[in-house]
């Protein structure tokens, strides 16, 4: 199995034991009390470079990253340095991540919060905004059309920003009707977990010329940064590289004062 369809059936027993713990009758309450949303998607579309930094303490291809990581401080960090907003991974098995670790991080800052997620059904969408997130990511290529669709809605009816993931032309293809998206673009291929930098700009020239783009995976340093804003994305998802970093606050200031072409959306 390849780690996509090994975190998938993870995922599916996952989701069945939250259901049992939690019935979905109590999350849609908790959702529908939710009057504190940050705007992930207002913070994205500001000028200049505009970073989108992860905290995740492991991943299936590079294992443990900082698994003993505090979320809180991690956050904070990120928020002096200048980040856009933050993201966080829940998923627990493969990623080592949590609820909690999105509620710390959220807690601890002003800055809209990114449920970073394998999101595959409502239950999913409302323990999103149960948990307190601003915004949640869809995955194209493991969704269906009505699928992706639905789920698209209802976040966004619950007041979640959406970020939508795809990897490649045929995802890109599969976001026709879909209005006032904002687009991450995966440089990783979640089959192998392969990675590829030069992958977004190449997606990104496929999509409509006004469509916000988010690069994401394999941006390790400010040279990566600088020639994927030469080919014309100014926004980032950031996670191994700033939480392996001393001091990601220097680092994050580096990159978001980075030069931008006023002419890049």
């Amino acid at each position: 199995m390849s780690f996509l369809d090994q975190i998938l059936a993870a995922k599916q027993t996952e989701i069945a034991e939250a259901k049992a713990r939690t019935p979905l009758s109590e999350l849609e309450q908790l959702a529908a009390q939710r009057n504190d949303y940050r705007g992930f998607k207002a913070s994205l579309s500001k000028s200049g470079v505009r970073v989108i930094a992860e905290i995740k303490r492991a991943s299936p291809s590079r294992g443990d990253i900082s698994p003993d990581l505090d979320p809180s401080t991690v956050a904070s960090a990120y928020e002096r340095g200048g980040a856009a907003a933050i993201s966080v991974l829940t998923e627990p098995a493969f990623f080592k991540g949590s609820a909690a670790d999105l509620q710390q991080a959220r807690a601890a800052v002003q800055l809209p919060v990114l449920r970073k997620e394998f999101i595959l059904e409502p239950y999913q969408v409302f323990e999103t905004a149960a948990m307190g997130a601003d915004a949640i990511l869809l995955i194209v290529r493991i969704l269906n059309d009505q699928q992706l669709h639905d789920l698209h809605d209802l976040a966004r009816s619950l007041g979640l920003n959406v970020l939508t993931e795809i990897f490649d032309e045929t995802d890109a293809t599969r976001l026709a009707g879909m209005n006032d998206l904002l687009i991450g673009i995966n440089n990783r291929d979640l089959t192998h977990f392969h990675t590829d930098t030069a992958r977004a700009a190449r997606i990104a020239a496929t999509l409509p010329k006004d469509a916000a783009v988010v690069a994401a995976s394999g941006i390790m340093e400010t040279e990566d940064l600088q020639r994927i804003l030469a080919q014309g994305i100014r926004r980032f998802l950031i996670g191994e590289a700033l939480v392996r970093q001393n001091d990601p606050v220097t680092t994050l200031r580096e990159w978001t004062t980075l030069p931008v072409d006023p002419l890049i959306l």
